[in-house]
């Protein structure tokens, strides 16, 4: 085999294991929103074969061989095929260390354990949902072992999401965060509070699709390649290739803010997937990087740009046209204020963006002890209710607005909680970089996002997985990230909305 032949394989291999990811997307995201109820068994079958088909592809003779050879040879590939290279020989590598029959075992699990989590959510059944999270932590555990022994296996899951994470990192980066979070909280419970009865009524479900369609246009989304459909917890997924992304979301009928940010969120994921420079698609460097690198582009979306006073002012006049009855006698400030009211909350998706970390440190906490064999999976309900008394001061009246909120662990996404925290601080820092080059407020006040996606597309999503996420971000920000960025903005937006 020679070079060309080798890069060759190499591009035909990845573009079987993409039409095979695809086919597990669309299963996944059937699943997850239009599937009836009793099929799980009938899409883990399916599941359980597709997962084989891949590990084989990932691990066969002739793959190793063809990716041991380019490796030997990297120095004599481009940049991108040495990227492709690494990334791959790294899955391989990991891959042929999970027995098979474990592997398969493993997403048949969580086929089924997503929808049982549906069931224990609506039912408020933990019980119900403990033996399928019982089983998901020690898979985690135990691939976790299988790949990286020598590592803690919950620093291996961190990385898996954000690469060099670790809890050290995070328990530091969470510490800066809590020194400037935690005061602000304080000053915000004792001034005066705001009113946010313009977000709560009786909103048609209908007229919510309608805004939503149009917020995904204002923000630059491509309809004919980004789907919107329903769920229980929202989410992005990428359908193969950046060519066809889907999110979701969930219509709250009594606050039409809920899906409005659901939308914006998994908007700013879409963008990002969507982004990615057209010769990566179908390759290991199509799509986002990390995930704290996706978050940041979600949050900032959500939150820096979209519960700006500058676009609130631009699209209250959209809100009144699609919800006349329920904005009447309302103004744009009345709005502004009301989707950026500071109260210690349940549900973390609706939670709003100073004590969110909060909420995410609950996970993080509970996470690290589960996987250091500090805490039973079993006792996870009652310390979630423990933990959110001690950091955000409130009772927890049952489990589907506790523990079982959040649909993650079903997924088996352990570790991926911080991403969320580290995505808000990326966003910060990534905006403040942004204003000295574009007019952030003048396009938020005309509704045009196009320099905005620009400026993105150019520094951030163009790249796919390209790079590294620290070498990416700060290549974006001229110097290394700094999460005080982050603080000093939540300080300096709610001390004008509180009057501190």
């Amino acid at each position: 085999m020679n070079l060309q032949e080798a890069i060759t394989k190499l591009y035909a291999w990845q573009n079987k294991l993409s039409a095979y990811n695809h086919a597990m997307s669309i299963i996944y995201y059937d699943g997850a929103t239009v599937a009836p109820k009793k099929t799980a068994s009938n899409r883990a079958h399916a599941l359980g074969i597709l997962s084989e088909e891949t590990y084989n592809l990932t691990t066969n003779q002739e793959t190793v061989e063809m990716l041991e050879f380019l490796d030997a040879h990297k120095e004599e590939l481009e940049e991108k095929e040495q990227r492709i290279v690494y990334l791959a020989c790294k899955g391989m590598n990991e891959m042929k260390k999970i027995p098979i029959e474990e592997y398969i075992a493993y997403q048949e699990l969580l086929v089924n354990a997503g929808d049982v989590w549906h069931t224990a959510k609506e039912t408020d059944d933990f019980e119900l949902f403990l033996p399928y999270l019982e089983q998901i932590f020690e898979y985690n555990k135990k691939i976790a072992h299988y790949c990286a022994p020598e590592k803690h296996p919950y620093d291996y899951w961190l990385d898996q999401y954000e690469k060099g994470l670790t809890m050290d990192k995070c328990d530091e980066f969470f510490a800066t965060l809590n020194s400037k979070i935690v005061p602000l909280i304080k000053k915000i419970g004792e001034a005066e509070q705001v009113d946010d009865s313009c977000i709560h009524g009786n909103f048609d479900e209908i007229a919510q699709e309608k805004f939503s369609l149009g917020l995904m246009k204002i923000m630059g989304i491509d309809l004919g390649i980004c789907g919107l459909g329903t769920t229980e917890h929202p989410f992005t997924t990428s359908i193969g290739s950046h060519h066809d992304v889907r999110i979701t979301t969930n219509y709250d009928k009594e606050n039409f803010a809920s899906s409005m940010f659901s939308v914006i969120h998994e908007g700013g994921h879409a963008l990002y997937d969507m982004n990615s420079a057209d010769e990566y698609a179908y390759t290991y460097l199509d799509g986002g990087v990390s995930m704290g690198i996706h978050e940041s582009q979600s949050r900032f979306y959500e939150n820096l740009l979209c519960r700006s006073e500058a676009f609130v002012n631009y699209v209250f006049q959209k809100v009144c046209e699609c919800f006349p009855d329920q904005m009447k006698g309302y103004t744009a400030n009345d709005l502004y204020k009301a989707i950026n009211l500071v109260t210690p909350s349940l549900i973390r998706t609706e939670s709003d963006e100073v004590t969110y970390c909060l909420h995410v440190m609950v996970r993080y906490e509970l996470e690290k002890r589960v996987m250091s064999g500090e805490l039973e999976v079993k006792d996870l309900a009652s310390e979630w209710k423990k933990l959110y008394k001690e950091y955000l001061g409130v009772d927890v009246p049952n489990d589907r607005e506790g523990v079982l909120q959040d649909s993650h662990w079903s997924g088996g996404s352990v570790g991926y909680f911080p991403s969320y925290a580290l995505g808000s601080a990326y966003g910060a820092h990534l905006l403040y970089k942004m204003k000295q080059e574009i007019d952030v407020e003048k396009c938020l006040a005309e509704g045009n996002f196009e320099p905005i996606n620009a400026w993105n597309k150019e520094h951030i999503w163009k790249y796919g997985c390209l790079k590294n996420p620290d070498e990416l971000l700060e290549s974006a920000l001229g110097e290394k990230f700094d999460p005080s960025y982050f603080t000093n903005y939540l300080e300096e937006k709610y001390s004008k909305i509180y009057n501190l």
